[in-house]
């Protein structure tokens, strides 16, 4: 620390100046350079104990102090002290022997003298003092007072370009966040629409490839079903029933394939969420899959109406209801139920079963054309429910483990709030 004791008060005030332009509050500890302040003003004039202290409303904070103390709660009220005093007059104050200056408070029953400098801002407001304690009464030269009102004045400075700074940081983070979320929502939006290309393409190219088989694959199954009528071996009618099973299956998947492939223009009508459940959950009883198993519906009676298409909608929830009735053991139960959307103005409808988990690395492609965790699947199931469910602007999400079994939340928006309703035109 330099001595300044002895200076000329032109070289004084320039070592000052250069010691304050050596301390940097960039590096975001306020509270290191305030101390590096208090430090400067207390070996400058010799004082015993030298303080910053900052001002809002009736309160004020030591924020820096000479002696390194603690921080710990350093607050106090502003009333009837020193440092109200000087925040009020907006003036440095001198208390050269206390004893001698009864129109003051006492700053501290130790300390018989006082310094008292205001921290003014750029627009000369006071938001706090650098205050310096004696012991022992004694005189100020006016380059000492000139001095500690410099470095007040750049601890104000400093205080103020901090709060600056922090404001600045926060709005700079805020920025950022802002930009990093609008980029995602960019490449989100991207990524849909390099989807929607992709799947154009491969329903064209789908609506080809059925067009072009279905045909011949036609007047193939017209020739082994006259075929079968002539032979009367019992082994070549099997030969013949195999070869009729497996063109069924294979126009199963040139169906599927089309329906996959055709734009999902819907026809849309209010429905009663869980009348509708209801009626299909009556007829769902007649198919192979569910016999010896039990389907619950749960939660029907709530009034709620969505805008669907009858159809489209009765093709998601037998396929959903399908494969869960598939995934269980006669004698096990499939429930069906009606809760509350994770959006406002939402209807989910769950199934839930507690079958064999679907392996974690395959859920997140069960909805992708041609993937299916059955050995005869065509893996077009769920891929014709994604894009039903996106048609109505719904969300579906599957979840499977070995504890819970496989859950599977359909999301709707209601009638009310669905952002189908008074459109016209098609959604493909």
């Amino acid at each position: 620390m330099m001595d300044l004791q002895n200076l000329h008060p032109y070289e004084h005030e320039h070592q000052v100046l250069e010691f304050l332009a050596a301390l940097s509050y960039r590096s975001g500890d306020l509270g290191r350079y305030l101390h590096e302040i208090a430090c400067g003003v207390s070996h400058i004039i010799q004082s015993d104990w030298s303080i910053v202290t900052v001002c809002q409303g009736e309160t004020g904070q030591v924020v820096a102090n000479s002696l390194g103390l603690g921080e710990g709660d350093n607050g106090f009220s502003m009333h009837g002290t020193l440092v109200s005093e000087i925040s009020e007059t907006g003036r440095s104050l001198i208390i050269e022997d206390i004893r001698q200056d009864p129109r003051h408070c006492k700053p501290s029953e130790d300390y018989l003298c006082y310094m008292g400098v205001p921290l003014r801002t750029i627009e000369g407001e006071v938001s706090g003092t650098i205050c310096s304690f004696f012991r022992q009464p004694r005189q100020f030269m006016e380059t000492e007072i000139r001095t500690v009102e410099l470095f007040a004045e750049r601890a104000a400075t400093a205080i103020d370009n901090y709060r600056l700074y922090q404001q600045q940081q926060k709005f700079n983070e805020l920025l950022e966040q802002e930009v990093a979320n609008r980029t995602e929502e960019l490449r989100v939006a991207q990524a849909k629409l390099v989807e929607r290309e992709r799947l154009a393409a491969i329903g064209e190219f789908a609506a080809m490839i059925v067009h072009e088989v279905r045909n011949p694959l036609t007047t193939m199954v017209m020739g082994l079903r006259y075929a079968e009528k002539q032979l009367s071996t019992a082994s070549a009618h099997d030969r013949l029933s195999l070869s009729l099973s497996e063109a069924d299956r294979l126009q199963q998947l040139l169906n599927e394939l089309l329906l996959y492939a055709k734009p999902q223009v819907l026809h849309l009508v209010k429905l009663n969420i869980g009348n509708f459940l209801r009626e299909l959950l009556g007829q769902m009883h007649e198919l192979p899959e569910a016999v010896d198993r039990s389907i619950e519906l749960r939660n029907a009676s709530c009034e709620v109406e969505v805008l669907g298409d009858l159809n489209k909608l009765k093709q998601v929830f037998i396929n959903l209801l399908r494969n869960a009735c598939e995934a269980i053991a006669p004698g096990d139960i499939v429930t069906c139920e009606l809760i509350n959307g994770i959006k406002p103005a939402q209807i989910c409808i769950r199934i839930h079963n507690g079958g064999d988990p679907i392996p974690s690395e395959m859920l997140p492609r069960l909805t992708e054309p041609f993937c299916s965790t059955k050995a005869s699947g065509t893996g077009l199931g769920l891929a014709i429910v994604k894009r039903i469910v996106t048609a109505h602007r719904g969300e579906l999400s599957i979840q499977s483990d070995a504890l819970t079994g496989t859950t599977v939340d359909f999301h709707l928006p209601v009638a009310d709030e669905n952002p189908l309703l008074g459109r016209k035109e098609p959604f493909s």
